[in-house]
């Protein structure tokens, strides 16, 4: 039996690769997607073939992940309840259809990840899989073993002899890639205790970030952005460089609790520089370009579109004709923002745009001769209407006792 796991290298996978081997006698090829984890693949291979894995993939998916991934959702505005920008569940998509792939170039008839049965990642891995391979089989350790939490896992790395770079002296994990870092678990469960503040590695502490703000400029083309400071880039160099300059002014931190697909409640605290910066852009050039409807329709779409990110319907017919939809209205989404960083805040400061809807002369308080103010005299009276209706029958009704 042939199986391709999806190692990062962590407690979990580099369990979950032994265990594979102990209960199945499998054949376990180790697949390591590169969205962005910097100094986290470095040894990568070598770690997964001493631990018992045939072979290993490492694959740098970045220029992908950005330019296919994050910047379709980037587009559609997508944002999950009160803050997420979905840094974890936008990569899942990619590497599920990537694990795919090699089981059929390697003749795994299975594919097996390190997702717990109470989180989001089973869901998102599992159904990505199935969209693409309705036959694949998913193996789910975390569903199957009697291991019951991190500190069983650490045991078991210590008895077999895995070097894991997790204690139960600090056992919270982290998910690493282009759009951000997340943190959860260990002394994040309680929803009051403050994060710890070594634990950020993004982001500068905003009372340690400069003391003089920084201007930077984002260009857009039909909702994504080409230039950062006038230097025009791809997706991926644009990326990497606001997770620069926004981290090096503590932009980006966000702590929140949200609700996970499958009913639980989970706090996680989350740094995201670049998302946060390419957001607060594009929510400035919208503002001058995107027609009134079509913004409002938009944006009583995003928490559904972002509910398919975050569930893990990436691959679903619902999402990609909702993703026509957002791409259709950001096509004139055109021009320039400017914002400040300074100190964790990130705020727009100027936008500008050729293709802009908003026209000085109409908005201008000063004397004009395009609109006549006494249209709105017939419009105010024609919108309130029903409303006026609506009083008169009250007023009947107490008249009449």
């Amino acid at each position: 039996m042939k199986v391709v796991l999806a190692y990062s290298g962590g407690l979990d996978t580099s369990v979950i690769l032994k265990w594979l081997i102990e209960k199945y006698h499998a054949e376990v090829i180790a697949f390591t997607a590169d969205v962005g984890q910097e100094e986290e693949l470095s040894g990568l291979e070598e770690k997964a073939r001493a631990t018992g894995a045939s072979s290993v993939y490492i694959e740098d998916l970045r220029a992908e992940f950005a330019s296919d991934y994050v910047f379709p959702m980037l587009r559609a505005g997508a944002v999950y309840e009160s803050g997420y920008l979905l840094g974890t569940a936008i990569a899942r998509p990619l590497i599920a259809r990537r694990m795919v792939e090699i089981a059929h170039k390697e003749g795994a008839t299975a594919i097996a990840h390190g997702a717990t049965g109470k989180g989001n990642d089973q869901v998102r891995f599992e159904i990505s899989a199935y969209a693409l391979d309705p036959d694949i089989r998913v193996i789910a350790p975390w569903r199957e073993w009697d291991l019951k939490s991190r500190t069983d896992l650490i045991a078991y790395a210590r008895e077999h002899g895995i070097d894991v770079p997790v204690t139960a002296e600090k056992p919270y994990s982290t998910d690493r890639n282009l759009l951000h870092i997340s943190y959860e678990g260990g002394v994040l469960e309680d929803p009051w205790a403050m994060p710890p503040p070594e634990m950020f590695r993004l982001t500068k502490d905003p009372r340690e970030a400069p003391d003089e703000p920084a201007e930077v400029t984002v260009e857009f083309n039909s909702g994504d952005a080409v230039a950062v400071n006038g230097r025009r880039m791809n997706p991926l160099g644009i990326m990497r460089e606001l997770n620069r300059l926004a981290g090096m002014h503590g932009v980006g931190r966000i702590d929140m609790v949200e609700n996970r697909y499958v009913g639980i409640k989970c706090r996680g605290v989350y740094e995201s520089p670049a998302g946060t910066v390419l957001h607060r852009a594009r929510e400035a050039v919208e503002q001058i370009t995107m027609d009134r409807e079509v913004l409002h329709l938009r944006d009583s779409l995003v928490p559904r579109y972002a509910e398919m990110v975050y569930d893990g319907y990436w691959f679903s017919p619902e999402r990609r004709m909702l993703q026509a939809a957002m791409d259709e209205a950001a096509r004139e989404v055109t021009g320039t923002a400017r914002l400040r960083l300074y100190k964790g805040s990130c705020s727009v400061t100027g936008r500008r745009s050729d293709e802009a809807l908003y026209d000085p002369y109409l908005a201008t308080f000063e004397e004009e001769d395009v609109y006549d103010q006494r249209d709105a005299s017939g419009f105010i009276r024609l919108n309130a209407l029903r409303l006026r209706m609506a009083a008169r029958r009250a007023a009947r009704k107490v008249r009449e006792g």
